[in-house]
């Protein structure tokens, strides 16, 4: 990688830059939030996770919120006496200000089920006051987390009354908590109509003032973002577009507007604007839980060394301990391995993949060569006549002239030229063809960088342009050295559906091995995140008298909710499936093969790894009979974080109680029963158990089938499962051992499966080879 690539790699690695994409600014902005530090004070928001009295019993939100008062440090002039509720307990952490105090309250939230502690405005000298407190555990400042469609349903298999979505109604009754960056309220994506009233459970609120409404389609609205005194109505388009898909932009990509649930209710809670403060996050987890969802699609994150310092997977445990399926995008920073963000075994991880799809811009060289390209802005009056073609070099100051970066062709001769710009740079792919129209440019050809090779984007671009990949780009720039006359123009050729090579795994999508959890293979799974049309907050077509807006995005983000409305339908057609039995589901059924009928490419179109695509690409209508589960109870968790050696500290925060782990029934991670196997291997057997529970027919006999990977002699006992009833279980050993071959290899993969007369429940198999 050269400089910049390294340069943006790291930016997104450490929390910066969603959707894909990472900007030098996006350092600046996110800094520049009020709520999270205050250099003048130096008192910044802290997360503080406590232990409560094992004599205490809490029976109301305010008992709580008093005794996290508690632990903050009070004034010298102040006398505080501690009542017995649990109000009075929250607040002797607290400092107690008087009525006419200037001092901002300290109490940032007080959290009541997600976690059990509260955010709270802190100097580094109140934690340690702080510490001496009892019940207290741990206090750290917060991070700001990074925020990571029509044609979308019909490629995974939806279709109306056909198939999956007939059988599971739709979703009916489903409520899905989007966890994001807020919601257009009145976008005709989120009507109402043939929707049932939201189900009994439900308890959320319509925080929405007059120009808004819920309705029975979006039940609850709520912001969780302290720095603002605003509603939930989105600022910047994420969240409307990770709750919807969409129709058509600039006329491109027709289609019904519909969601993968359609019938399903949606929960929004706003925790995002310029970036996504822990704090917030971990205060809309809270309310989602309290509130009643039944689905938790959470597109932002970062990576993490431990899960109890992350509070998305913290925040997850809970939610997975209550019945409520977690589903998180994977992160934006592929193609580089260690990657993953969300990694935690009771989340479900999703990375991105392309869809069969494109909206094509072909770039027509003057030596009649043609590079088949992408962009949503398709000007049926830009004519095809050839123009001269150039590449602006390096000049001096100019050094980002090959990126059209801001400025940097004012003194280059591009008007009325077509410029091939390099990606990549302090400029976004829009803002480059900016830079060419204000120069006078009449077109621009966007060269990918190296290491996104053949993944392209369809951007709402200012001028007539086509992104290419980096193989063609390169074949561009041979033919602009070749020749004293370049020549080329853009050849706009509309919606193209059935690319072959699809589903395709997104250069952006973050990869494995988990590297806080070696144990664990993630992804999980893999599903549409490239081009993905959805509702958005505002015209991109600068059209004023319509509410029906569109954009087209790419990310994790986008294949985040694409998952969470699959198991929204699952859990309508199952509502007695845990949610590891819906993961499970999920990831034994899905696919390994493109519509080509060949191996998952990546983006360099070689066949995709087990650490780009975990169990392969998502197919509801297999995942809705899947014949055998996997299940997992809350507590088996624990004995795999006892496993990974967790500290006590560590696990209260995660857990939310004492553990002891040497009272525990301890577990290697590999030994969780997970639908996937990942092993560090070494010289020695290893064996491991799984469990599986029949969902499908009563009477069925399963025979296994082994891939091994190369190096690895893989060996099951027994052989064949005879089932006689619905949710029996029968138990499996798999011991796993070096072989001679591959012995210079980092890592191998391979898979088993279990076959009856008619399903096939496939895990995957990760080595990664000390």
């Amino acid at each position: 990688m050269d400089s910049s690539q390294m340069a943006e790699y790291y930016c997104r690695m450490w929390g910066w830059g969603g959707g894909g994409v990472c900007q030098d600014e996006d350092i600046s902005v996110m800094a520049s939030r009020s709520d999270i530090v205050d250099e003048q004070s130096n008192v910044e928001t802290y997360i503080v996770h406590l232990k409560k009295p094992d004599d205490r019993v809490f029976t109301q939100s305010d008992d709580l919120e008093s005794w996290y008062q508690s632990f903050l440090p009070k004034p010298d002039d102040r006398v505080f006496t501690q009542s017995d509720d649990l109000e009075s307990w929250y607040q002797s952490f607290l400092p107690v200000t008087t009525a006419d105090s200037n001092e901002p309250p300290r109490m940032v939230y007080a959290y009541r089920t997600v976690v059990t502690g509260f955010a709270a405005k802190l100097s580094a000298a109140d934690v340690k006051t702080m510490e001496k407190k009892d019940g207290f555990v741990t206090a750290r400042p917060q991070k700001v987390l990074p925020l990571h469609t029509t044609h979308s349903p019909n490629f995974l298999g939806l279709q109306q009354n056909l198939g999956v979505w007939s059988s599971t109604n739709y979703g009916k009754g489903v409520i899905i908590g989007v966890i994001d960056s807020g919601i257009s309220p009145n976008h005709p994506s989120f009507r109402d109509e043939g929707m049932s009233p939201p189900p009994a459970k439900w308890k959320g609120k319509c925080e929405l003032n007059s120009t808004y409404a819920c309705n029975n389609k979006l039940i609850g609205v709520r912001s969780f973002i302290r720095a603002s005194d605003e509603i939930a109505v989105d600022d910047n388009g994420h969240g409307t577009h990770t709750a919807s898909t969409g129709a058509n932009v600039f006329g491109n990509a027709n289609g019904t507007a519909v969601g993968v649930a359609p019938l399903a209710h949606l929960a929004i809670y706003k925790v995002c604007s310029l970036g996504c403060a822990e704090s917030d996050i971990l205060a809309g987890m809270d309310a989602a839980i309290e509130d009643g969802v039944d689905v938790l699609s959470i597109s932002l994150g970062r990576f993490s060394d431990t899960f109890s310092e992350a509070s998305v997977i913290v925040g997850a445990f809970t939610a997975m301990q209550k019945g409520i399926f977690v589903s998180c995008s994977a992160g934006n920073s592929g193609p580089f391995n260690l990657s993953i963000a969300n990694e935690a075994p009771w989340v479900l991880t999703v990375g991105a993949s392309t869809i069969d799809r494109s909206i094509r811009a072909t770039a027509l060289l003057g030596n009649t060569e043609e590079f088949d390209g992408e962009s949503v802005f398709q000007p049926k009056d830009f004519p095809p006549t050839l123009l001269p073609l150039v590449y602006p070099q390096s000049n001096g100051t100019e050094d980002y002239a090959p990126f059209c970066a801001t400025g940097s062709l004012n003194n280059t001769d591009v008007k009325g030229k077509v410029v091939l710009c390099d990606a990549g740079g302090p400029v976004t792919r829009v803002d480059k063809g900016q830079t060419v129209k204000d120069a006078g440019g009449a077109a621009m050809i966007l060269m990918n960088q190296d290491y996104r090779a053949y993944t392209t984007f369809a951007d709402v671009h200012v001028l007539p342009a086509t992104h290419v990949s980096y193989a063609d780009g390169l074949k561009i720039k041979a033919y602009i050295n070749s020749t004293s006359r370049p020549m080329a123009t853009i050849l706009f050729k509309g919606t193209i559906i059935g690319a072959n090579h699809a589903p395709m795994v997104a250069a952006f999508s973050s990869r494995g091995p988990n590297g806080a959890s070696l144990g664990i293979l993630k992804p999980d799974i893999i599903g549409p995140g490239v081009n993905i049309l959805a509702a958005w907050p505002f015209s991109v077509e600068n059209k004023t008298d319509t509410k029906s807006t569109f954009n087209i995005v790419s990310g994790t983000s986008m294949s985040c909710p694409h998952l969470s409305g699959i198991a929204a339908l699952l859990k309508a057609a199952h509502p007695n499936w845990s949610p590891a039995a819906i993961k499970s589901a999920i990831m034994t059924t899905a696919d390994q093969l493109n519509l080509d009928n060949k191996p998952i490419i990546n983006e360099r179109l070689l066949p995709a790894d087990i650490f780009a695509i975990g169990a392969g690409h998502v197919n509801p209508s297999k995942a809705n009979d899947p014949g055998l589960v996997y299940d997992i109870q809350p507590d088996d968790y624990i004995s795999y974080l006892c496993g990974l050696n967790y500290t006590r500290r560590q696990l209260i925060v995660i857990v939310q109680r004492p553990v002891n782990c040497s009272k525990e029934s301890t577990i290697p991670e590999a030994q969780l029963n997970y639908p996937s196997f990942s092993i560090i291997m070494g010289s020695t057997d290893q064996t491991y158990t799984r469990t599986v529970t029949n969902v499908g027919e009563a009477i069925s006999s399963y025979t296994v089938e082994i891939f091994p990977p190369q190096g690895v002699d893989v060996s099951v006992k027994p052989t064949r499962l005879d089932f006689s009833d619905v949710n029996q279980q029968m138990t499996y050993q798999v011991t796993f051992s070096r072989s001679t071959g591959g012995m210079n290899a980092i890592s191998a993969q391979g898979f088993l499966k279990w076959t009856s007369t008619k399903h096939v429940v496939r895990s995957p198999i990760a080595i990664l080879f000390e």
